[in-house]
């Protein structure tokens, strides 16, 4: 199986560069692959898809203001960090441009010295390990000098960082936001939850995947990078309640979905959990943990339209995706949604 056979023009214009007014204004495209059906809606309707006893699962990550733009002690040239993944004693794995000018021992300075990072290690395709020194607490410091870590394609400035950040995230350490729950209100889960539908809320911390383009020409040759995900046992028991009793879990998201497939590959059921996920779901793979997913429009050749690929099948979805096209639906992070019934 080849990345090129999930490739597709999109026109440029149909890139959103910015989130609309309203948090559930956005169109929704319902795509039931048990009938290969296509169905044209709003996301304020998105409570008419759901059942008494279903159970919505939802990632309670929250963005960091993870991007930070310095310049070198020795020379002053300018050095994007983009934080990934945190480890001990205040380092972090980073992706960092221009690469070639961070070397063991260099130091960047942020926001004129409030923050330093010396590089300790040097990785591969721009990874460097950077050890912080500030004063005070790390977490208000990034606030006040990181931006948030926008895609590539958006290119307009971001005026409301809240934006970028879902309503009901709690959990800080993702590098990008779960897109899929940026659509929801509170008032909209609420009345999810009025119809006897069970909302409840896991964490994966989005990282160095979301960023990476799969570069190699067949699909198995990719591999994923991890990223650390948690379940409570109150969260694991209703999703078991829910297929115990024939009901259906639907998930917000790709990251919520790797992580219940993972946790049922690893345990066979739902428990209670936490480790690191580098799951990586193409066509053959037989979904077992969700029943449906709430999804944004994704990049072509992405890890994410191969995800999605596999729930309702490549050409149904690819058919899909046209008629999206040509419909004039939004894409990508601040782009319309997806509800995916298998």
């Amino acid at each position: 199986m080849k990345v090129s056979d999930f490739d597709f023009h999109l026109p440029e214009e149909l890139i959103a560069q910015t989130p609309l007014a309203e948090r559930s204004a956005s169109r929704l495209m319902v795509m039931d692959a048990k009938n290969n059906e296509v169905k044209h809606d709003v996301f304020t309707n998105i409570a008419d898809y759901f059942q008494p006893g279903d159970t919505l699962l939802l990632n309670d990550t929250k963005v960091m203001p993870a991007r930070l733009i310095g310049e070198k002690v020795d020379t002053k040239a300018s050095i994007e960090v983009l934080l990934l993944k945190q480890q001990e004693n205040d380092c972090w794995e980073t992706l960092v441009k221009p690469a070639k000018r961070v070397k063991v021992g260099t130091v960047i300075e942020f926001g004129d010295g409030r923050l330093k990072a010396e590089c300790i290690e040097v990785g591969d395709m721009g990874i460097r390990i950077m050890k912080f020194l500030y004063e005070g607490i790390f977490y208000e410091v990034l606030d006040a000098l990181g931006e948030m870590p926008l895609p590539p394609y958006i290119t307009e400035k971001l005026d409301d960082k809240d934006r970028y950040q879902t309503v009901f995230g709690k959990e800080v350490g993702s590098a990008a936001a779960s897109t899929a729950g940026l659509h929801f209100t509170l008032d909209l889960l609420d009345e999810i939850r009025a119809k006897g539908v069970n909302v409840v809320f896991m964490t994966l911390h989005i990282g160095l995947g979301t960023f990476r383009p799969v570069k190699v020409e067949d699909v198995k040759d990719h591999e994923m990078h991890a990223e650390f995900y948690q379940v409570s046992k109150e969260t694991a028991d209703i999703l078991n309640q829910t297929h115990a009793n024939g009901k259906r879990i639907i998930t917000c998201g790709t990251s919520a979905t790797r992580t219940l497939e993972t946790i049922i590959r690893d345990h066979g059921t739902f428990v209670e959990s936490e480790g690191w996920t580098d799951i990586f779901i193409y066509p053959g793979f037989e979904y077992k943990a969700i029943d449906g997913m709430i999804t944004n429009f994704h990049l072509p050749k992405s890890t994410l339209i191969m995800m999605i690929s596999a729930l309702a099948g490549k050409e149904f979805i690819m058919e899909a995706y046209q008629e999206a096209i040509r419909e004039r639906y939004r894409f990508f992070s601040f782009g319309d949604a997806t509800l995916i019934l298998k």
